[in-house]
């Protein structure tokens, strides 16, 4: 069975009727089926503190959330789901001075004896603020030393072609498709993104696209099959 992996801007659980509904999120991923999810825009209510629990209700996942901002509402961030064991967590902040806070979550998973490792994020909405983040996440990747897969997941915010950090990306880990996921109606940018090392182990990229999908969030999810 192929190593299935996912990217979801779930747009703090307020789907396209601009009212907060995690069980559409919760349906959402529960048609994935994935052994990773990086999930983005992610707010634990103090209303709803169990959301992540919730998510991962009748499925074998745990949840590592990267909290990047304490809002009046609740804690809001980056979170990960996966059913593979976790061998390390850390959580790099990436911050740019004047602008919203970033962060990563960078994991190396267990799958059958060979590790994967993981990085998820959500980047800024400036171009300098994503060159000075995706530089960082490299360095990161690069000093981890090893043959075994790498992987660096999430909605990166990038809508320049060509700019340097989708340039960068491509010399790292080779060029890869970029089906459009955002806006959820009427997709019209990659904004969210899966890059594999080495890059043979990426065998199909597909959008899933139900009614169900295309009124859960602002973003439609992007999924990811890694063959051995």
């Amino acid at each position: 069975m192929p190593l299935r992996l996912a990217s979801y801007n779930i747009h703090r659980c307020y789907g396209r009727a601009g009212f907060y509904d995690p069980e559409s999120i919760k349906a959402v991923l529960d048609t994935l089926d994935a052994h990773i999810i990086a999930l983005q825009e992610v707010e634990l209510l103090h209303r709803d503190p169990g959301l992540l629990d919730f998510l991962c209700v009748g499925k074998p996942w745990q949840a590592l959330h990267d909290i990047t901002m304490n809002r009046t509402s609740g804690h809001y961030g980056n979170a990960l789901l996966t059913s593979l064991p976790i061998l390390s967590i850390e959580r790099h902040d990436l911050s740019v001075a004047g602008r919203e806070p970033r962060g990563a979550l960078h994991v190396i998973l267990d799958n059958h004896g060979k590790k994967v490792e993981v990085m998820a994020t959500h980047l800024g909405l400036r171009p300098a603020e994503r060159r000075a983040q995706i530089q960082a996440l490299l360095q990161r990747l690069q000093a981890s030393p090893g043959e075994h897969t790498k992987v660096l997941l999430g909605d990166l915010n990038e809508w320049f072609l060509w700019g340097r950090p989708l340039r960068w990306l491509q010399r790292n880990f080779s060029a890869t498709p970029a089906p459009r996921t955002f806006p959820a109606r009427w997709p019209l940018f990659a904004l969210d993104r899966i890059w594999v090392k080495p890059r043979r182990k990426l065998v199909r990229l597909s959008v899933p696209r139900s009614p169900l999908i295309r009124r859960a969030s602002d973003h439609l999810p992007l999924v990811a099959e890694l063959c051995d």
